[in-house]
């Protein structure tokens, strides 16, 4: 068994790593030093209790993600503001002028502010993903009613439209400027993990020669949750359309626990069948990874220091490297 228990994502300029509760974002600024927040996650006792349940877990772990995810996202975004903004200096003259007591009200009044911009994107981002690869490719796959009568078989093509429409999605930001460094980054984060779960010790070097792509990848968890969305709509159907579109609805929570058990499975074992089901998730990731320069890397190693003691982790596992 190969697995260090962290994970991460890329981010503007930057990697995020997390290890259990705790997650450190490290962020190259434009003046070329490296960056790195360490924070800490505030877990209920009930959300404690449901990430133990198989496939509920999953949901859970899909909506924090993608709420720490924007979080993150946001921070290394901070860095890269336009500093000489007439705007940005007035205000920091300002700020000046504030009392220590002032100054903390404003920094709550900001921090609710965030926390509120924070969770309507989160919000809009679910919703413009439900539009767009599910009620688009419901009402597109509509058009083959009429010269097939298969009700499986137009599920199958609703589900390959999805796909495309994923496909499609994923090529085209893939060519703008910003999402390749992103994807260089997420590159940066692969090499990492797989320098530590194969025993080399977290340098440079050893991570330049690692492996890009990774079984517990974001990019493959929603590519298998596009796949296993096939399967169910293909055998899970009711006659009214109405009823259908809620039905898919009413299943992503489903399909994306099921997603994610598949993914802890196959990053806790390696055996030719889980590495069979992995292929697809790790061609996809020759899209959404890309070679990083030795800065990136030294970011990606910067944000897994902060929150894993690799060495100890290695020592336990009695890992070598291979």
């Amino acid at each position: 068994m190969k697995y260090s228990g962290i994970g991460g994502q890329a981010v503007m300029e930057g990697v995020m790593m997390q290890n259990k509760d705790t997650y450190a974002v490290a962020v190259r600024k434009p003046d070329h030093e490296i960056d790195v927040k360490v924070s800490k996650r505030k877990n209920s006792k009930a959300l404690d209790a449901v990430r133990k349940i198989p496939i509920l877990r999953g949901v859970v772990s899909f909506v924090d993600s993608l709420y720490l995810g924007m979080s993150t996202l946001m921070y290394s975004a901070s860095f890269f503001e336009d500093e000489d903004d007439e705007g940005t200096l007035a205000s920091k003259e300002k700020e000046e002028e504030l009392t220590a007591e002032e100054k903390k009200k404003r920094a709550a009044k900001e921090k609710k502010q965030e926390n509120a911009m924070l969770g309507g994107t989160v919000v809009l981002s679910i919703v413009i993903a439900l539009a767009l690869f599910f009620a688009l490719p419901y009402f597109l796959s509509g058009f083959f009613k009429k010269v097939i009568s298969s009700q499986m078989l137009i599920a199958f093509i609703e589900g390959v439209i999805r796909l495309a429409i994923f496909l499609g999605y994923i090529a085209i930001i893939s060519l703008t400027p910003d999402i390749k460094r992103t994807f260089m980054y997420h590159g940066s984060e692969h090499k990492c993990i797989n320098c530590i779960e194969h025993g080399l010790p977290l340098t440079v070097e050893n991570v330049r020669k690692s492996s890009k792509h990774h079984k517990r990848c974001g990019t493959s968890f929603l590519l298998i949750v596009m796949l296993i969305s096939i399967l169910f709509f293909m055998f899970i159907r009711v006659d009214s359309k109405p009823l259908q579109l809620l039905l898919r609805l009413a299943l992503i929570p489903v399909i994306a626990g099921v997603s994610y058990e598949f993914i802890r499975l196959a990053g806790r074992y390696d055996n030719p069948v889980v590495n069979m089901l992995s292929i697809p998730g790790l061609l996809m990731q020759r899209m959404t990874t890309k070679e990083p320069d030795d800065e990136m890397i030294e970011v990606g190693i910067a944000s897994v220091e902060a929150v894993f003691d690799w060495k100890k982790w290695q020592e336990e596992n009695n890992v070598c490297a291979h």
